[in-house]
Formats: C-alpha cells, sequence, structure tokens
C-alpha cells in the first residue's frame, strides 16, 4: 500500500519497469502506463485523504471503461505489470503481491457465498489469459496460472497450475 510519496515513486518505478515503457512516447501513448500511474497516484492521494483524490479516481475510473479494466486501489503491489487491454475484473479486497503479470479477460473474485471470501496471491505471479480466481484462495510466490484455468482452491509457491478446475502440472 502507498503510504507516501517514496512509496509512489518505488511503486512507479517497479510498474515501469515491469511494462518496459521506456521514454517520453511511452510517457504520452502508452495507455496501459497511463493507466497504472493513475491507479498509483489515486492509491497515494486516497490513503493521504488528499483532495487530489476525487481528480485521480476520475482519472483512474475514466481510463479504465477506456480499457476494460475494472481495477480497484490497494490491490497490486509493486511492479504491476498489465499485458493487453481488454477486461480485468478484480475484486476490491483481493491482495496480489509484487511483480505480478496479468493478461486479458482475467476474473479475480470473490466466492458465491460470502464477498468477504477473496484470493490472496503471492509475488511474482503469471496470471494468463481468461483465468478465473475465486474464494478464500491462497496462491504461493512464483506460481504461473495458465490460459483460461479456473482457480477454486489454494496452491503452493513455485508450481505451474493450469485446467478446469486447476490442478499443477509442473
Amino acid at each position: 500500500m502507498i503510504k507516501n510519496k517514496n512509496d509512489l515513486v518505488v511503486y512507479l518505478k517497479r510498474d515501469k519497469e515491469a511494462l518496459g515503457a521506456k521514454g517520453l512516447k511511452s510517457y504520452f501513448f502508452n495507455n496501459i502506463w497511463r493507466f497504472q500511474r493513475a491507479l498509483r497516484k489515486h492509491e497515494y492521494h486516497h490513503n493521504r485523504k488528499s483532495l487530489l483524490r476525487y481528480y485521480y479516481k476520475y482519472k483512474h475510473n475514466k481510463l479504465g471503461e477506456k480499457l476494460g479494466f475494472t481495477i480497484p486501489i490497494n490491490c497490486f503491489g509493486k511492479g504491476l505489470s498489465i499485458a493487453h487491454y481488454g477486461t480485468i475484473c478484480v475484486n476490491g479486497k483481493a491482495r496480489i503481491g509484487d511483480n505480478c503479470r496479468i493478461h486479458v479477460c482475467v476474473n479475480i473474485g470473490a466466492s458465491r457465498e460470502n464477498s468477504n471470501n477473496v484470493p490472496k496471491i503471492g509475488d511474482n505471479c503469471y496470471i494468463g489469459p481468461g483465468a478465473k480466481l475465486y474464494g478464500a484462495i491462497e496462491i504461493g510466490d512464483n506460481v504461473s496460472i495458465g490460459a483460461n484455468s479456473v482457480v477454486n482452491k489454494s496452491f503452493d509457491s513455485n508450481v505451474t497450475i493450469v485446467g478446469v478446475p486447476a490442478r499443477v502440472i509442473k
């Protein structure tokens, strides 16, 4: 969670590195990088209760609508990398660690029975296109989730999971 200006600088630096955004062209024309900057600044100003939080909330939501992202604040750690435009939906109570790479059509949501039952995902995770993660599950560090996988149970660290329902393959 971004609590001060130094945290904001670190988060933005790590996100920029993860995306591979370089130069002024990326600053102005890479819409995913623009979205991530707005997300992080919204987090910063929201957590500080600054009046600028309303401006960055508007900007964050507008860019999210344009790109198809429903990513609330304070969910992702440092080094977020969004691979493509398109539908990405994340529950606001979910927690995802550092260095996460997330693809299009991913849904990280709550269980049907209780909206407080949301996934907790570790560091250095790869979430493939179309993956669905839901319920009170915990995914360890260094986990790769294959395309179109449905993850409804917890998995340990250092594994690759695929399938419907997801299972360990490596």
